[in-house]
């Protein structure tokens, strides 16, 4: 049996984000993802039983990414307004640091028969234990995890993704997002 090779694997994640976001699912077969990755389809095989498996790997790995990076930036010392701007502000960032990979996430958990074969889920989990501890210490109103996330992350992703609007634009809304996000969830 052929070992596995880290670089191989990132090259074919890569291959795998890019023609999903140029072609969508249907049209990124593991013939093009391996020609794109500078490997063989059998090589592809090695790493993923096969594309759906591929797919869904790929996207709970980097799913996860977007939650521990913005948990990574929290600590309990901080204040509810310090802890909504710091969301507000990474997830902003992540989204234009890593475009492509939040794109590629955002698409696939809006795709239902893919997302939904995704049982494990560390990364929400982990960001609803904190909401949860939020709650708990008397910082955020008692609302459902679903709706604090819901406030928490679509609008910022509104802004970030909107091309119709300038950059230094975004800056200022995501300012007024921060204070409107801050009057609605903290006690």
């Amino acid at each position: 049996m052929r070992r596995k090779d880290d670089e191989k694997q990132k090259n074919i994640k890569e291959a795998v984000i890019k023609l999903i976001l140029k072609e969508g699912f249907h049209g990124a077969s593991i013939s093009k993802i391996a020609k794109e990755a500078g490997v063989s389809p059998a090589t592809v095989y090695i790493y993923y039983e096969n594309k759906e498996v591929m797919l869904q790997d790929i996207y709970l790995e980097y799913s996860e990414d977007i939650f521990d990076y913005i948990l990574s930036k929290l600590n309990n010392n901080m204040n509810g307004q310090q802890v909504i701007e710091i969301i507000v502000k990474e997830y902003f960032i992540y989204i234009k640091e890593h475009g492509e990979v939040f794109h590629f996430v955002d698409q696939f958990a809006n795709c239902p028969a893919l997302s939904n074969q995704c049982l494990t889920k560390r990364g929400i989990d982990n960001l609803n234990n904190f909401l949860d501890e939020m709650k708990e210490r008397k910082v955020f109103k008692n609302l459902q995890n679903d709706n604090l996330r819901a406030i928490l992350f679509y609008p910022v992703k509104s802004i970030a993704i909107n091309s119709c609007i300038e950059e230094n634009e975004k800056f200022e809304l995501l300012k007024e997002l921060i204070r409107i996000v801050q009057d609605a969830l903290l006690i």
